[in-house]
């Protein structure tokens, strides 16, 4: 049990060691794979590289390697490359960034020489990221008393006099100060100027070399053979450091993204040339992609003779014991750390499924759950058409309510078209942010729509109240509003006169049933074409009932706050703030003059003239010219009689005073009638027993028509609700865009 825990919490631990500990990242980008790594013998590390210019920094990182002979050349300062060498951190004594090239050997005259007669110097070095390196050169001088001299723009840097004391012969040495020979380091600066001399000094002895004596500067490392030939060797090998610049796009990456990467600080060197070396304890170019742990427990000459335990940049010895201690420790550590991490975050899960529900609950009062819920229970509605829905079933049947499911936009809200989980389509009903006072307005709608059960009234499947807005869930009705297919003409999607009068008299039913089938009466005030829907057969569904309003059964009226469309309000109820059931009949006089017109109930023109639809179609039948503004493509399809028995209704239904104007129960039983020639259509005593209803056929309207227009624009209600809008910019809140 102890050893599948342990090696459970060792899992645990190096997984948490490797989220938690930084490794290098990659420096920029290494040279392309398919440049030439290498030239003879010679490898050829970035940025100094062959061929294509991605494969090296810069052009005084070219190096050129003749295809004869594979000899690397350094192509801007032409110098033979012998090799070349990173920087190297984990030696006893640091190696520094080191090229080794062939030097010239200075003479002391042109007699001396071999190449085209003439002494080489040494190259310069200016502008470039190398200098001659003062640590691993020395400036050397042969021959009987000859004084070599080292200098840098007329400074003297080094300088050297080779003794003769007796005869004998050149020996090889790796930097002297003896009997024909000497040396000299060279001092701390910056050299990339340098030039050597060779002068004779003082009188040569018999026997003596008097003319070639030569100085160099050369590897220390390196011997000087004098004794192969007195005049035979014109190069020998020295040594230059090297650096990148600092400006370059290279020095800031590894500066800024390589942990296990240095500068290095050591010896003079040119302003602007930075230089960079792995940390002790790794391996690596990093120059290109960054330096690596060294694991020391796999050197076969390491010192640790206990037992080894590696880590990044270095390692440690432990005794055997101390070592199963130290892991236990680990072990212990990483396990605790785990278990509070796991506690954490349940704790984090645990306070914010708290706070969200503190939320969802402090939403719901604020968007008048707790109100609602009572009123449900008192009124005893069916629980299926009120759910409550939980806002991720909406944000899911809506792709977390996506633009694109966006059918609809109006004053209340934005509705999306969303699929439940048991498949069925709805339409969700966002509301914007709802005010205190507008609460009432929203309780009110769910009120209204789960007391009514009707085929041609939009059905409420429930409602969201635990986010900062509700959320109302309706049947999808998908063939978008009568307003757009009488407004917005199509002629592949006309509506015959025979539709339009039985989406008349579907609509007049639904409101005849709101007014006096329905348990409480309800009064819509806000019947207008964008609230009249279409469903798959287009069958009419009066939608939006926010405006809506219950009428106790022993009142005829309500005083309220006037609510409503400019067009289909009605005139004495924005007089008088006195609303009946003969407001809506009002409203839904203009639908059947919009019907029979295909006119808007606001037009510009008749804006100018101050006359809405309503009273500029009761004028129009009044100076027989009804067919006039009908609308000219049902003409041919529809009876003559039928108009302008319609016409005569929806004239009535527009009447100023109220009382004249018809039921919605007795305008449903006259429109019924209509669509049914066959049947003798009721008369007006079977409709309306009392003699009012037949003095409303024969009462003179004139004074009526010519006082709608200014009567409608002045209103002696004390208030006046200020979301009144007009038909202008009106947009439907279900439009018949599908997915």
């Amino acid at each position: 049990m102890r050893i599948a825990l342990i090696a459970e919490s060792s899992l645990l631990l190096i997984l948490l060691l490797g989220c938690l500990s930084g490794h290098d990242a990659q420096q920029a980008a290494p040279p392309n794979p398919v440049c030439q790594t290498s030239c003879g013998r010679v490898p050829i590390p970035y940025p100094f590289g062959i061929g294509h210019k991605d494969c090296f920094l810069n052009e005084w990182y070219e190096i050129f390697c003749q295809p004869d002979t594979p000899i690397p050349m350094m192509k801007k300062s032409n110098l033979e490359v012998k090799s070349i060498s990173l920087p190297d951190q984990n030696k006893i004594e640091p190696v520094q960034a080191t090229i080794r090239v062939t030097l010239p050997v200075k003479y002391s005259s042109e007699s001396c020489t071999h190449i085209n007669g003439t002494s080489l110097v040494l190259p310069s070095l200016a502008g470039s990221p190398f200098v001659y390196s003062v640590g691993e050169n020395v400036l050397l001088a042969y021959g009987c008393n000859f004084l070599a001299v080292a200098s840098q723009a007329e400074l003297v840097i080094a300088g050297c006099n080779s003794t003769c004391k007796q005869q004998g012969s050149f020996r090889s040495f790796d930097y002297c100060f003896a009997e024909r020979c000497c040396s000299s380091p060279l001092g701390e600066f910056v050299l990339q100027e340098l030039s050597i001399s060779v002068g004779k000094e003082g009188m040569p002895k018999p026997g003596q070399d008097e003319d070639c004596g030569r100085a160099l500067l050369m590897d220390k490392s390196m011997s000087y053979d004098a004794a192969s030939g007195s005049h035979s060797q014109e190069f020998v090998i020295g040594v230059l450091e090297w650096g990148i610049p600092g400006n370059t796009d290279l020095a800031a990456n590894i500066s800024k993204s390589c942990p296990s990467c240095q500068t290095i600080s050591d010896g003079p060197f040119p302003d602007g040339i930075v230089r960079f070396s792995c940390r002790k304890g790794y391996t690596g170019n990093p120059y290109t992609i960054g330096c690596k742990d060294i694991n020391e427990c796999n050197n076969p000459e390491s010192v640790c003779t206990e037992v080894c335990l590696n880590y990044d940049g270095g390692f440690e010895c432990k005794k055997a014991g101390e070592t199963l201690k130290f892991i236990d420790i680990g072990l212990g550590a990483g396990l605790g750390l785990v278990i509070c991490l796991v506690l954490l975050h349940w704790s984090y899960v645990k306070v914010k499924k708290r706070k969200e529900g503190i939320l969802k609950e402090m939403m719901f009062k604020r968007n008048g759950g707790t109100v609602l819920q009572q009123r449900l229970t008192l009124n005893e509605c069916n629980p299926e058409t009120t759910k409550l829905f939980r806002v991720e079933e909406l944000q899911k049947a809506t792709d977390g309510f996506s633009d694109c499911r966006i059918i609809g936009k109006g004053g209340q809200g934005t509705v999306y078209k969303g699929m439940l989980y048991d498949g069925r389509i709805v339409a969700v009903k966002k509301f914007g942010f709802i005010e205190e006072r507008k609460v009432e307005q929203f309780i009110n709608e769910v009120l209204i729509l789960s007391h009514i059960n009707h085929r041609n009234v939009v059905k409420l499947l429930g409602f969201c109240l635990e986010t900062d807005v509700p959320y109302l869930v309706y049947e999808f009705i998908p063939n978008g509003t009568l307003y757009s297919y009488l407004h917005e003409p199509n002629e592949r999607f006309f509506i015959a006169w025979e539709v339009r009068l039985r989406l008349a008299t579907e609509v007049a039913e639904a409101l005849s049933y709101l007014h006096s089938a329905a348990s409480v009466p309800i009064y819509h005030r806000d019947i207008k074409s964008t609230n009249i829907l279409l469903d798959e057969k287009y069958q009419a569904k009066v939608a939006d009932f926010g405006s809506s309003k219950y009428v106790p059964l022993n009142r005829t009226h309500m005083t309220t706050l006037v609510q409503g469309t400019f067009g289909y309000l009605d005139p004495e109820y924005f007089q008088s703030c006195q609303l009946t059931d003969k407001s809506d009949v009002y409203s839904f006089g203009v639908v059947l003059v919009e019907l029979l017109t295909g006119q808007k109930p606001i037009s510009p023109l008749r804006v100018e003239e101050g006359v809405g639809l309503a009273a500029y179609f009761t004028i129009t039948m009044e100076e027989n010219r009804l067919f006039d503004i009908l609308d000219s493509r049902m003409l041919q399809q529809a009876e003559k009689e039928q108009i302008m028995a319609v016409a005569n209704l929806a004239k009535r239904c527009v009447l100023l005073n109220g009382r004249n104007r018809p039921t919605m129960k007795e305008v449903a039983i006259l429109l019924e009638g209509i669509r049914k020639p066959k049947l003798p259509p009721p008369s007006s005593g079977d409709i309306h027993p009392n003699e009012e209803l037949n003095g409303c056929l024969s009462v003179d309207h004139t004074s009526e028509a010519s006082q709608m227009s200014s009567d409608f624009l002045t209103s002696t209600c004390s208030q006046v609700f200020v979301n009144v809008t007009s038909m202008t910019d009106v947009e439907p809140l279900l439009c018949a865009r599908t997915w």
